[in-house]
């Protein structure tokens, strides 16, 4: 087995345990609009996934500028210092998928694999599957450790669905 770097664990961790994430997209005035999505990591396609209403305002803003940012933090806790949240922004290009496209099925999958709960929502016709690809991120471990990650590195942490044991 090859040595991962402890970072690269770390991040690897955060995307397969948190499963909200601050979307940040931008309006048709080019201000900022932040709001909260759950999220799935589709492995075979490296990307992220979010299904979305047609009558949301993000929707309505990726659909026209879908380059979007999203933000995965850990929950605050009262015993510790918020700035050392483990979090990370990831960057990239939002793609809604139409029934007929060739990610649809795959993104849908691993969109109900982690909340299984909603399958029901995937049958309402204004919601709609986004594949979101990464194409840069900062990762913050704690307060003072910030890095910025590389697109192999990305690839390799949505691919993998490895979680390593605390130890």
């Amino acid at each position: 087995m090859s040595h991962e770097p402890r970072l690269t664990r770390e991040l690897r961790t955060l995307l397969n345990t948190q499963r909200m994430a601050a979307l940040g997209t931008l309006t048709d005035e080019g201000a900022p609009f932040v709001s909260m999505v759950p999220f799935a990591i589709e492995r075979a396609i490296g990307c992220l996934v979010i299904h979305v209403s047609a009558l949301a305002a993000h929707t309505r803003h990726l659909r026209v500028r879908p380059r979007v940012s999203l933000l995965v933090c850990v929950p605050e806790r009262p015993d510790e210092p918020v700035h050392d949240l483990h979090r990370v922004t990831l960057n990239g290009c939002a793609r809604v998928l139409e029934r007929e496209d060739a990610d649809w099925a795959a993104c849908k999958s691993a969109y109900l694999d982690r909340f299984p709960d909603v399958a029901f929502m995937t049958e309402l016709g204004d919601f709609a599957f986004v594949a979101i690809d990464i194409n840069a991120a900062r990762h913050v471990s704690g307060f003072g450790a910030a890095r910025s990650v590389d697109q192999d590195e990305l690839r390799l942490v949505l691919m993998s669905n490895v979680v390593p044991s605390a130890t």
